[in-house]
């Protein structure tokens, strides 16, 4: 099947709604400057944005992109409403993002959501499916799960036994829920997460590794998002809690007994090693370490790559390895960058103290020369002779 320029956007949307630029200051409750009937069509960014099409400017180094940008209308704060620009349109908001996300949707279509279960699926005869449950191609739902309303199973996905997941949540395609997993509502799993499955845990006993079994839950609360091939694992005898509302981006590892509060942002690639505390409101940047059995404060954050090795207090930002307060490490940096400069002039002071017992011990060994010598024997008094005084 062919799909028509109309139907899919150069920027990815399908233009479901053409729609004027007054009509998008009223729906963000923003000021218009310029001409209100301008069109648009969908979204994208400044710097390949055309005529029909609603753009955005939140952050000066942008400047120069709104400057040239031939976007049609553009959402933009007070304080770059009199920067030189080419749009027919500037819609001034207080908050440029928010109030792209109200906009968005107007251009942007939901996945169809397709209906009852497939044919190629597999159920186990004990399942609970709840009203409008939609199960796709090849997915396997196991003994003694139940699937709340309007949950949505994408194809290869697997629920293992006795799992349970709330209303309105999704799994896509190839997506894995462990056994005995508590998924709430409106979750969502990427493809190739998985939840859920035993954590690394290892006994060393008479020269080999014997595995811990897990028997600890993997909870996850209402709202979260697991991003795609992200793993969470289930308890070794406490539980893995992951609080509501918490958005976990792609590749993350989350090992057994880890309790992530609410409302946490954790970006990708982040590892939280096993029994570590995240309180509520946590914000974890792309690739930080945190170590076993440790306390992340309420509110505070973490830079990327920030390697954790002890408690974090509440509402403070750290960054650096091994991690410590955002300032006292951007200082840390700051010395050690200088250091070069400090240490130039010590090298070449020890190099040159270094060849100065050399040349020393070559003039040691080296003749006298004659003039030198009878100088020194005519200044020199004769003990063999008696002492003439000047006057003599």
């Amino acid at each position: 099947m062919s799909l028509s320029a109309s139907s899919v956007g150069r920027d990815g949307g399908d233009g479901q709604q053409p729609v004027t630029a007054s009509a998008i200051a009223a729906l963000v409750g923003g000021e218009l400057i310029g001409d209100g009937s301008t069109v648009v069509r969908g979204v994208a960014a400044l710097d390949r944005a055309d005529g029909d099409q609603l753009s955005m400017l939140s952050h000066a180094r942008y400047g120069a992109w709104y400057r040239d940008t031939r976007a049609g209308a553009v959402l933009l704060s007070a304080d770059f409403a009199s920067l030189p620009g080419n749009p027919s349109a500037r819609i001034v908001v207080d908050k440029p993002m928010e109030a792209m996300l109200l906009v968005l949707p107007l251009f942007h279509r939901t996945s169809a959501r397709p209906l009852g279960v497939h044919a190629t699926a597999m159920v186990a005869p004990d399942a609970v499916l709840g009203a409008d449950v939609a199960i796709e191609a090849y997915a396997v739902i196991g003994s003694g799960v139940v699937l709340g309303d309007r949950v949505w199973i994408g194809a290869h996905a697997v629920v293992e036994q006795g799992s349970v997941i709330g209303a309105d949540s999704r799994l896509h395609a190839h997506s894995v829920c462990y056994p005995y997993c508590e998924i709430g509502e409106r979750v969502v799993l990427h493809s190739g997460a998985r939840v859920g499955r035993e954590g690394f845990g290892w006994v060393p006993r008479n020269g080999a590794a014997h595995r811990i079994p897990h028997v600890g839950r993997c909870v996850i609360g209402h709202d979260v998002e697991i991003g795609a091939n992200s793993c969470v694992d289930r308890g070794s005898i406490d539980d893995t809690i992951i609080g509501a509302g918490t958005k976990i981006d792609s590749l993350v590892q989350v090992a057994h007994n880890v309790r992530i509060g609410r409302g946490c942002m954790i970006a990708s690639q982040v590892g939280i090693a096993g029994s570590t505390r995240i309180e509520d409101g946590v914000q974890l940047g792309g690739q930080v370490g945190v170590g076993g059995h440790l306390t992340i404060g309420a509110g505070s954050t973490l830079a990327a790559q920030a390697g954790v090795v002890g408690n974090v207090p509440t509402g403070e930002t750290w960054s650096g390895y091994p991690a410590r307060p955002h300032r006292e490490q951007m200082r840390a940096s700051a010395a050690l960058h200088r250091l070069a400069a400090v240490l130039r002039p010590i090298e070449q002071l020890v190099a040159r103290a270094a060849e100065a017992p050399e040349t020393s011990r070559s003039d040691a060994g080296r003749p006298r020369n004659s003039a030198t010598s009878q100088s020194d024997s005519s200044d020199s008094p004769d003990p063999a002779r008696p002492h003439e005084s000047p006057a003599t």
